[in-house]
């Protein structure tokens, strides 16, 4: 199985328990490795037959705009729903990282693995 990926997508989001977080929207950054069969979409040259990257990105972009969540474990889940549902992607990987979250340490997150390659 092919892997299509997405790195160090950044999305400002209201995402945290502490009222401050909840204030003012933070930047996060979203990697996603989504699987699926290239081989028909080399074959035909058409962007028709693979996984429109572009049409995820907005996706998810709007969602986690719009998104008020207090803990980024939920927003990987509702996002890994999300390719997988629209998307017609049986297997993805959702890693969310919240940068600077933690006073000494320059990145913590969460990484979920949803469905079968």
């Amino acid at each position: 199985m092919d892997t299509i990926f997405l790195k160090d997508l950044r999305i400002p989001a209201v995402v945290g328990i502490w009222d401050w977080e909840r204030a003012v929207p933070q930047v996060i950054s979203i990697d996603l490795e989504m699987a699926g069969d290239v081989a028909a979409a080399a074959a035909k040259d058409h962007i028709d037959a693979t996984l429109d990257y572009k049409a995820v990105t907005k996706r998810v972009i709007a969602f986690v705009e719009a998104s008020r969540f207090q803990l980024i474990e939920t927003m990987a889940e509702e996002i890994a729903k999300i390719i997988r549902g629209e998307f017609d992607v049986t297997w993805v990987k959702v890693t969310i990282h919240k940068p600077y979250a933690i006073r000494g340490s320059r990145d913590v997150g969460i990484q979920i693995e949803r469905g079968s390659r």
